[in-house]
């Protein structure tokens, strides 16, 4: 399986980690750190060192309680990154929006994916950016409007609700014009979800993988307040380790890309994950003590 951007094909024989960027003042574990152009290209030659496989730029925080920013402000925010970026290091980028006219000048800049958390619902005009680019797409699960994602009432299967999601979501990317292997599918982790749901998430991630098996599967649990709330009401910078436990179960139930703000470590319990499966898969005889009584 591969993921086709605008630029190359991605090989998904491994799960690939994709690094957060936020070039936001606002967001939820680094807002405003990394808001400068200069601050953000250092960072990006951070995480490209650390082993990032993919950098995902956002200049609009979907943190609870946000507030939408316009198109030329998100723009003012990604556009100047994302050229520098592009510029400097050969690695696959992203722009995490849902606005077509921040798509657009973004793949203009140098961008090859667009990331957009609303699945195609906020802004009708994004998928034909993506037809017309060929660029890769993200189409995350999520509920109501922008400012109303986060206050949703949960619903009561939340599997069958990502599924129906998915299945709307792919429909008008393929009403546009969109190919098949430029499209990866995000559950949407923390978006409307209650706590036992996004476990349900992680833990039944085979499920949707097995419905789901022509597309790439996406999971971005770094640092999100389940996490914090299950260890003890705990802050974004002591989420880490319950970030890579949640990552690594996630690429043991078939994720095929994580969205970490945790490069390295992550990387590295990935490949750990691989050279585990690959010996159990690899594995096929019988337990040498089997029926020894021990």
């Amino acid at each position: 399986m591969y993921w086709q951007t605008s630029h190359r094909k991605l090989d998904l024989r491994k799960p690939l980690v994709m690094a957060i960027l936020n070039v936001t003042p606002d967001s939820f574990s680094d807002g405003g750190r990394f808001a400068d152009a200069d601050a953000a290209v250092r960072h990006a030659e951070r995480l490209i060192g650390e082993g990032a496989d993919i950098l995902d730029i956002g200049g609009e925080s979907t943190r609870p309680g946000s507030s939408r920013v316009s198109a030329d402000e998100e723009i003012s925010r990604v556009a100047l990154v994302i050229e520098a970026v592009a510029r400097r290091f050969d690695i696959p980028i992203s722009v995490d929006t849902s606005k077509s006219q921040v798509a657009r000048a973004a793949l203009d800049a140098g961008a090859e994916i667009i990331n957009d958390i609303s699945g195609l619902r906020f802004d009708p005009l994004l998928a034909q950016s993506v037809a017309e680019s060929k660029a890769g797409l993200v189409l995350m699960h999520s509920r109501g409007e922008f400012e109303s994602m986060h206050s949703q009432r949960p619903v009561d299967h939340i599997l069958a609700d990502v599924a129906a999601d998915f299945r709307r979501a792919v429909q008008e990317a393929a009403t546009a014009g969109v190919g098949r292997k430029q499209i990866v599918l995000d559950v949407g982790i923390g978006f409307g979800k209650t706590l036992d749901q996004n476990l349900e998430l992680i833990a039944k991630l085979d499920k949707l993988k097995s419905e789901f098996a022509d597309y790439p599967i996406m999971v971005g649990t770094s640092r999100k307040s389940f996490i914090g709330k299950l260890l003890g009401n705990v802050g974004p910078d002591q989420r880490s380790a319950g970030s890579l436990a949640s990552a690594v179960v996630a690429a043991w139930n078939g994720a095929d890309i994580l969205r970490v703000h945790d490069v390295r470590p992550t990387v590295d319990a990935v490949k750990m994950v691989v050279a585990i499966r690959k010996t159990d898969l690899a594995d096929s005889e019988p337990l040498p003590y089997a029926n020894t009584g021990i």
